[in-house]
């Protein structure tokens, strides 16, 4: 085995994989990538990384890596190289021809987490200021906009209360659908630090995940819920620290509204919350929901980390609601070592909330139906905007369908392989007119896309990350952009061909930008983040190094706030057609729908995605471990490997969505969160049969002339 290359030179910077941002030092030779260190003094890391970060980093490198902007009229023809210019050129005309035709609110934009802050206040400032509407999405409000909308009504903020090191405060870890043993590993690694030390583990999660049962980390209590009845569970577990005795009333009374308190009280005491009636109705033991409350009420310090698994739900918000009304009735919020934090998936979700990509909101949370919001920013921009919000992603390829919507500008974003209802995404991107994707590779998206414009991976430019736990910081490039462009300049581009003039030299004045135009990032700049490492918003006059600790005298909306959570059962339940529930997850080696790590050598880990049944129920359909099985609901079908588990109950199959040859997403259902819209990804009914043939494998691109691919 060869000796590895001897660096030349190293960039500090940060890692684009998921949510905890960490901290590397990548080290360069000859204008290449050869190794990723961890940086010790990185705030959300210490020097600690996962397989993804320090090993899957090559993809910007890979033989499919699309380098040359490229065009055509249908999606039935071949695609025509062109030089960057044609291509800006013919995208402005396209989409001005169509609002001629059809309207301004007829097209849209939707910006990706995966790319930088400064980037994603790009897209939503293109919709705003050249597009002239608010049709403009971002995959946070796919996954966690119930964050912001549950953690809002009942604390004033949606974002994470502390940060990763308070977990080594904590006395008991309440972990609700989330497992940060694989999908946040250096996090889970800090958490399970805390838990040798003797800290109590509570998760509440359809699967015994690694979070529950590994080494150095195992549950006092897991509660293996029925998917689908979180709500249900979490309103229980109110019921008995209520019914109890074990409220924190000294901090109801002093930091809650307590008539609101004593409304929902009333509402969670009521005898049909009560874990002898939940109990059954979730497939849990009732003394064990018991025993997790009294746990998590007696602390004397419990903090709650919780993920997709209760925002991807039809009560999204809901239960988001339940976790702040939980925290607030225990007082376990405020000060080191409590709180209450969402996992965010991907790097910069927290950034995509942040920064204005929403259909409804600007920068810092602020509605585009405020006069007042909207006139700072019509002053900045020198623009008058449009005061109705827009169209939500979903809403936009429903009016596709319809043929009221008729182009879209997607950045960093493969809907077709990981929006719900594959076949719906499908007919709306065939209907439009001219669909221009904005990506490292050919997608699959990009197979029904009219132009195709190169972009950068976050190893070739410059900007900053917000991590979960609201902590901002800087991505530096590393190498040269192997298209020619950072994604800021695309969009930068793509603004003025559609007559919108602005110009910005470095990323830098971006971020300058947001800060005049968002409170909490008032005080950020490249010069503050490069002198202290980091910085955790809110950033003002009144922190000028930031914040780490949320809500310790009083909550943003002044007194916190309880929220009636009545529990509404799922529509989408078992029938004799579809017996089984399927849920979805994430694995360690792999990232998201896989578009970068399937391209490293982290596929020797985790080759494609399986199906998780258990013994019985798969014996009872004839399967093997191993054998190729076809998974069907009422959406749609997909076919992968059947793996024999003891991590799920019966009745209950799992899968994750890392490659696209197996478009779970064709599967899900098509329900959503009450409140965002935010897709019920992890209950959808099916049924389970063995299928005789592997299937033949999908292909990444679609139509790639020569040249056009490459680094």
């Amino acid at each position: 085995m060869p000796n590895p290359l001897k660096p030349e030179s190293s960039a500090i910077t940060t890692c684009a994989y998921c949510g905890v941002g960490c901290g590397f030092k990548a080290e360069t030779r000859d204008g290449r990538i050869v190794r990723m260190t961890p940086w010790k003094e990185g705030k959300a890391n210490h020097g600690h990384a996962c397989v993804k970060g320090r090993f899957a980093y090559d993809y910007y490198l890979a033989p499919d890596r699309a380098t040359t902007p490229m065009i055509r009229r249908s999606i039935a023809d071949e695609w025509q190289p062109v030089d960057w210019d044609t291509a800006f050129a013919h995208a402005a005309s396209e989409l001005t021809r169509i609002q001629t035709e059809h309207g301004r609110g007829s097209i849209g934009g939707v910006s990706s987490s995966r790319c930088t802050n400064e980037e994603i206040f790009l897209v939503q400032k293109l919709v705003r200021c050249a597009m002239r509407n608010n049709n403009v999405d971002n995959c946070s409000r796919i996954c966690h906009s119930p964050t912001q909308f549950g953690l809002s009504a009942t604390l004033g903020a949606g974002a994470a209360s502390q940060h990763f090191d308070s977990v080594l405060q904590s006395d008991a870890i309440l972990v609700v659908g989330a497992n940060p043993t694989e999908g946040h590993p250096v996090f889970g690694s800090m958490m399970k630090r805390r838990i040798r030390e003797g800290a109590r583990l509570l998760v509440i999660d359809p699967r015994r995940t690694e979070t529950v049962d590994s080494p150095h980390c195992r549950a006092t209590v897991h509660l293996g819920l029925r998917p689908g009845t979180n709500v249900a569970v979490l309103n229980s577990v109110s019921h008995v620290i209520v019914r109890e005795g074990l409220v924190n009333r000294a901090f109801v009374d002093a930091r809650t509204e307590t008539d609101e308190f004593d409304v929902w009280a009333d509402h969670v005491a009521d005898d049909r919350y009560g874990p002898d009636v939940i109990g059954p109705h979730a497939g849990l033991d009732p003394d064990e929901i018991r025993r997790l409350a009294r746990i998590y009420a007696s602390g004397p310090n419990s903090t709650i980390y919780y993920g997709l698994g209760v925002t991807e739900h039809s009560q999204g918000s809901t239960g988001v609601m339940c976790l702040g009304n939980l925290a607030m009735a225990c007082g376990m919020i405020g000060r080191e070592g409590v709180g209450v934090n969402p996992l965010r998936g991907q790097g910069n979700v927290q950034g995509g909330s942040c920064l204005g990509s929403w259909p409804h909101m600007f920068t810092g949370y602020r509605f585009v139906t405020d006069p007042v919001v909207r006139g700072e920013f019509e002053a900045e921009w020198g623009i008058e905007l449009d005061p109705e919000p827009g169209l939500r992603l979903p809403n936009m390829f429903d009016a596709a369908v319809t043929g009221a919507f008729r182009g879209m500008y997607i950045q960093g974003e493969d809907p077709v392989q990981s929006d719900p209802n594959h076949h719906h995404v499908v007919r709306a991107l065939e209907a439009m007119d001219c669909v221009i994707v904005h990506d490292l590779f050919l997608t699959e998206t990009a197979k029904y896309a009219h132009v195709f414009l190169p972009g950068s991976s976050s190893l070739e430019k410059d900007g900053t990350f917000t991590n979960a736990e609201r902590r901002v910081s800087r991505v530096r490039k590393i190498v040269e952009p192997v298209a020619g462009l950072a994604d800021w300049q695309i969009t930068m581009r793509l603004m003025q061909a559609l007559g919108y003039d602005c110009h910005y030299e470095h990323p830098s004045e971006i971020l300058d930008e947001i800060a005049r135009t968002s409170p909490a990032y008032r005080g950020m700049s490249f010069d503050l983040i490069d002198r202290v490492g980091s910085v955790q918003w809110p950033c003002d006059e009144n922190a000028p190094e930031g914040t780490e600790v949320l809500h310790t005298e009083r909550f943003p909306r002044g007194r916190g706030n309880f929220m009636l959570t009545e529990y509404v059962p799922t529509r989408e339940r078992t029938t004799d057609e579809h017996p089984l529930l399927l849920t979805t997850g994430r694995i360690l080696s792999q990232y998201n729908v896989g578009t970068q790590t399937r391209r490293t050598a982290n596929t020797v880990w985790y080759p494609e995605d399986v199906l998780e049944i258990t013994r019985d129920d798969a014996e009872t359909r004839g399967i093997k471990d191993g054998d190729w099985v076809g998974i069907a609901s009422r959406f749609g079908s997909t076919r992968l490997r059947a793996k024999i588990s003891e991590r799920v109950n019966p009745g209950i199959v799992y899968t994750t969505f890392h490659y696209a040859q197996t478009m779970v997403n064709k599967v899900t259902s098509d329900l959503s969160d009450w409140a965002t819209n935010c897709p019920e990804y992890k209950v959808t009914a099916v049924e389970v049969l063995r299928v005789a043939a592997e299937p033949a494998a999908a292909t990444e691109a679609s139509g790639v002339p020569a040249g056009a691919a490459g680094a």
